[in-house]
């Protein structure tokens, strides 16, 4: 009877994630037969075959499946402009970065400003941008043409549908005639994105977050690197040319102002058109993200997979403090002035469960620079939003097995998914790959809020959008980390993303069932039965709050995967959470900045799947 519930309900999901597609696609909703992306390649064919081989009949959107599936595609070639300071190398990466990660295309980012570190080892005072330097000049002129020669090899390496990113000022209409008589020969389509920032809070912040903890100003003083970089702008602004609309006018340019004001100039096709989509998302202003799965639900406890269950006690206890954190922390800034935020869960009842405890109290809020000019105005405070795009991944007729069941009774399905868990799609249900594509408009609404968003979710799908923001290949995101009864803080920056975790309860009494697939991990903190974790397979430890710590309890320390170093702060309490330590006694619970990491991803890599 169970296996003929979980049929039903199969037909029934399949039949609604096929119509979300279509309504979604319309007439570009094409599919290839799907292969397992692993880099060793087998001889094995099969439902997912290997490169090489037997072509299967598992199919995969070609808005995901790569740039091994696709036909020969337009390149591209996006030319940055504008003054220092104003975003462009944020822009530039951000877009990079989803263009990798969600469309699975070759891109890569040529900075002008690294060829001149690189040919120009010592320091370059704001005297060395003066335009009438005529030594520093020529200097400048060979760092980009010799970007612009790489790019261009870059371009014409492969036949395929690559996307190649100028990263400089390009500031006068002379240059931009340069860049686009260097591309003229290729079967490239060229365009020019200025962005344009008159707020001047906004360019101090970008000089004080970006450009002073960047390579020019690294280990420097802070006021006198702002005194430099600001007459460095000065150096620009005396020859600065914006793009003319007259004179420019055959050119193909997108030009961005204040991120409020898109005007678009002679752009067509299908990449660009998504291009320009991602662009008006974009903005400069920090950002913070708290992704937090749903507590322990009843298919949790049993180890069983997918399912639509409520919450068990301890799932319902970790709501309340969840709760509270969100009342103590998210809606909170460095001062602890209430500041207005968002929620977001999917529409299944664990995770609405889990957000049945925040309030929802109606305040007057104002934003500088919108559309009432800073008045106040009423807000809802975390508004809950749910979201179908963040059901969990459907395992179509293994829903509501455990592990154990699924390897017993369809071994050929284990071992499928055990060769490739990023591609494997569970029959009349979804893959990783399927997943991807749901989550990008998510990711665009992500990109465009300004408020801080907490998004109670299923491991599956927050495993993809913290892989996109820690810079994680796709292969990655499968095997990431993301445990119960934790709040993971992501702060996207220029050069990477910065992420605090925060546990508020340590344990549950009841235990995932061992013997029914499930497990727990050496935290404490249970497993969910759902995409366990693969060990050897991701190339991140698993944060855990240390058992015992010099400092004492209470006072956070901070590392980084890459050993970066920096200072302790003033921990943020959370005073009603409880934990249980080795006696099983409860004590005070902190922000866990212990393991903060802060990674920088390198978009320059070619595409993992």
């Amino acid at each position: 009877m169970r296996m003929s519930t979980a049929s039903t309900r199969a037909n029934s999901m399949y039949m609604r994630v096929q119509r979300l597609i279509a309504s979604s696609l319309g007439p570009i909703a094409c599919y290839l037969p799907a292969r397992v992306y692993s880099q060793t390649p087998s001889p094995g064919a099969g439902r997912n075959a290997r490169p090489g081989g037997a072509e299967a009949d598992n199919p995969v959107l070609l808005d995901v499946a790569g740039d091994q599936f696709s036909t020969n595609a337009d390149k591209v070639a996006l030319i940055m402009v504008g003054l220092p300071a104003r975003g462009k190398t944020h822009v530039s990466r951000r877009l990079a970065r989803y263009l990798n990660f969600f469309h699975s295309i070759s891109v890569k980012v040529f900075n002008v400003g690294d060829y001149r570190r690189k040919l120009v080892k010592d320091e370059m005072p704001a005297s060395f941008f003066d335009h009438g330097n005529e030594d520093a000049v020529k200097l400048r002129k060979q760092c980009s043409e010799a970007a612009m020669e790489d790019m261009t090899a870059y371009l014409t390496a492969e036949n395929d549908g690559r996307v190649a990113v100028y990263d400089a000022t390009n500031t006068t209409m002379e240059r931009r005639r340069w860049v686009a008589e260097q591309l003229a020969g290729l079967a490239v389509k060229v365009i020019f994105i200025e962005v344009i920032c008159a707020d001047e809070k906004l360019i101090e912040e970008n000089i004080r977050a970006v450009k002073l903890n960047g390579p020019d100003y690294e280990g420097k003083d802070s006021d006198e690197c702002v005194r430099d970089f600001r007459q460095r702008i000065k150096e620009y602004e005396d020859v600065y040319e914006t793009i003319d609309c007259d004179s420019e006018g055959d050119l193909s340019w997108i030009k961005i102002q204040d991120c409020r004001r898109y005007t678009i100039n002679n752009v067509r096709g299908y990449l660009p058109g998504k291009i320009i989509q991602f662009l008006m998302c974009l903005h400069t202003t920090k950002k913070r993200f708290f992704i937090s799965r749903h507590g322990q639900s009843a298919y949790n406890a049993s180890g069983k997979i997918g399912g639509d269950s409520d919450l068990t006690p301890e799932g319902d206890a970790y709501a309340q403090r969840l709760a509270e954190f969100t009342e103590q922390v998210i809606t909170r800034n460095e001062t602890g002035e209430e500041i207005p935020a968002r929620l977001w869960t999917s529409t299944m009842k664990r995770t609405c469960q889990t957000a049945q405890y925040i309030d929802h109290p109606i305040r007057d809020f104002a934003w500088t620079n919108d559309d009432l000019g800073g008045r106040q105005q009423k807000w809802v405070q975390m508004r809950h939003k749910r979201w179908n795009n963040l059901d969990e991944i459907y395992a179509g007729v293994c829903d509501g097995m455990t592990y154990k069941e699924i390897e017993a009774q369809m071994p050929e399905e284990w071992n499928r998914r055990q060769q490739d868990k990023l591609a494997y799609r569970y029959p009349r249900g979804e893959s990783y790959l399927d997943v991807i594509h749901r989550l990008d408009p998510i990711v665009h609404e992500m990109e465009r809020i300004r408020e801080p968003i907490l998004i109670v979710g299923h491991q599956g799908i927050l495993r993809i959008i913290y892989a996109y923001y820690m810079g994680l290949s796709r292969e990655e995101a499968p095997y990431q980390s993301i445990p119960l009864n934790t709040v993971v803080e992501l702060v996207p920056q220029t050069y990477g993303c910065t992420e605090i975790r925060t546990t508020l309860q340590r344990r549950l009494s009841v235990p995932i069932d061992p013997a029914a697939g499930g497990g727990t991990g050496g935290n404490g903190l249970a497993n969910d039965g759902q995409d366990e974790i693969v060990p050897g397979r991701s190339s991140l430890e698993v944060p855990t709050l240390p058992a015992s710590s010099a400092a004492g309890p209470g006072t956070p320390t901070r590392c980084s995967a890459a050993a970066v170093a920096s200072e302790t702060p003033t921990p943020k309490k959370f005073d009603t959470a409880t934990r249980d330590t080795d006696g099983g006694d409860a004590g005070e619970l902190v922000r866990d900045e212990s393991h903060r990491r802060e990674l920088s991803f390198d978009i320059t890599d070619p595409p993992s799947v």
